[in-house]
């Protein structure tokens, strides 16, 4: 039914309970005609106020209402997309919450396996530290024990030398050196011929 419809029903039922309310005041105060013209005046004032007013509602409010209709039914499509897509990101949320325990474990497993791989790998290196240590160690023992022995060559070379030295000087008197150069002297005295 059309809202033009609906306000000519509505204007004819004021109509009929006007005339209706009417008949029956004429009725109750048949004995004083001035209050019922009065009273009449009132009714058919009434009856053309509702009119006006029923006619501009009828002329101004339904695009409203359109309006208003149209807005709240955009309002509840967006709401219907935002729920459905809040509907997405927590089916998404929920899926991965489930996973969560999963995802969890195995990370714990990788790390697990990362650590024990890092404790092999620091061990190898630890036992290649320390074996290059090793030979470091022995190269530099060997090569202290080298200079150790030089050195005690050369101090046993310098004892000697000093021993001799000492030796000698007790041993060759002025008298001992004479009779070396006299001989040596003689010795080539010897060879020259």
């Amino acid at each position: 039914m059309s809202l033009r419809r609906i306000s000519w029903i509505a204007m004819g039922v004021c109509t009929a309970l006007l005339i209706c309310a009417c008949v029956a005041s004429a009725e109750e105060e048949a004995n004083s005609a001035t209050e019922h013209t009065t009273e009449l005046f009132k009714w058919i004032n009434f009856g053309i106020l509702a009119a006006v007013l029923l006619w501009v509602f009828a002329a101004k409010l339904p695009p409203v209402f359109r309006a208003n209709a149209e807005t709240i039914a955009s309002a509840i499509t967006k709401a219907t997309a935002v729920k459905a897509e809040a509907d997405l990101l927590l089916a998404d949320a929920e899926s991965r919450l489930a996973r969560l325990d999963q995802e969890i474990a195995a990370m714990r497993t990788a790390a697990e396996k990362e650590a024990a791989e890092d404790a092999a790998r620091i061990k190898e290196m630890a036992k290649s530290d320390s074996e290059k240590i090793s030979l470091a160690a022995k190269a530099e023992i060997e090569a202290a024990e080298r200079a150790a022995r030089t050195e005690l060559k050369a101090l046993a070379g310098k004892l000697a030398v000093d021993g001799a030295e000492s030796l000698l000087a007790k041993q060759l008197t002025a008298q001992a050196q004479e009779s070396l150069v006299s001989g040596f002297v003689a010795s080539l005295e010897g060879r020259l011929n």
